[in-house]
This record gives structure tokens, C-alpha cells and sequence, in this order.
């Protein structure tokens, strides 16, 4: 069975520029340099959201994600206002393997967050990219890879 692929919704696929209300709402929105291309090269993968994304439903996320033509590539959105729970709460992660009738060792974390993302999901026995875009000092112990660019996730992946 293909792996699922799990992406942190603001800073890992689209910007967050820190403004009032939901992403969908803002005047300026844009996708996180490489996203997209990676989304594209990664299309035979089952992709989803699972985010906090504090101020956004899943369906406010699904209207943000179509400001850029992102919905298109995620088949799941996870959103811890309609889970209850937020990352890195185990339970967000173990709700989101459930609902996907999967084992936490078929899923990949992608996020920018190491503790938000990272912790959470690795705890939970699913494999990790950490994005680190600013390419900040470790250590990062429970991310299986870190990367830099959203261009290298592809070849990552792969790997994992």
C-alpha cells in the first residue's frame, strides 16, 4: 500500500502571513515556495491537510487552499477545530489514522513546526520530514528528514 502523505497547512504549503480571520479571507495569499511543483511530482500519493489552523474549519482550510488551485491535490482535510484536538496531541494524529483506516507506520508528517509537527507524529510511530526553511540548528531527533526546500521533498519521500 502507497504511503499517505500528511502536510501542515500554513508555512508548508501555503504562506501564513499572521492577518485577522481565515486564509480564504485575506487579500494577498500565495503558495510556500516549491510546494506546488512537489505536490505535483508527488500526485500518485494519497495527500491530506492536517493542521491546527486556528482560526479555519476544514472547510475555511479547503477555501483558502482554492485561493491558490491546491485543493485539487488533497483527497483529506484534518483540522483540529473539527477534531477537538490539537497537534502535537496524540489523539489528533491517532484520529486522523483512524479516519484514513490506516496504520501510523503507512503515514509521513510534513510540517515546519518541530514540536507542533514533528513530536506528535513520530510519537504516534508515523515517519517525519521536518521543513526548515531557515535551516535552523538542531538537533531534530524525531524527524526521519529535514529539508530545506519544498523542491526536495519528492526525492525524500522516496526514500522513506
Amino acid at each position: 500500500m502507497d504511503k499517505i502523505l500528511l502536510f501542515d497547512w500554513g508555512n508548508t504549503i501555503m504562506v501564513d502571513f499572521n492577518l485577522p480571520g481565515p486564509m480564504y479571507s485575506w487579500g494577498n495569499v500565495s503558495w510556500v515556495k516549491g510546494a506546488e511543483e512537489s505536490l505535483k511530482a508527488l500526485s500518485g500519493y494519497t495527500c491530506c491537510i492536517a493542521t491546527n489552523a486556528g482560526n479555519s474549519d476544514s472547510e475555511a482550510v479547503k477555501r483558502g487552499l482554492a485561493r491558490v488551485g491546491a485543493d485539487r491535490y488533497f483527497s483529506y482535510i484534518f483540522c483540529s477545530r473539527d477534531i477537538g484536538f490539537v497537534k502535537p496531541d496524540l489523539k489528533f494524529f491517532r484520529f486522523v489514522v483512524d479516519v484514513l483506516r490506516r496504520e501510523p507506520a503507512d503515514c509521513i508528517m510534513i510540517g515546519d513546526n518541530y514540536t507542533k509537527d514533528i513530536k506528535g507524529a513520530k510519537t504516534t510511530g508515523m515517519k517525519t520530514v521536518l521543513f526548515n526553511p531557515g535551516g535552523h540548528a538542531g538537533p531534530f531527533p524525531l524527524a526521519d528528514s529535514v529539508i530545506t526546500g519544498m523542491d526536495q521533498l519528492p526525492a525524500i519521500i522516496e526514500k522513506l
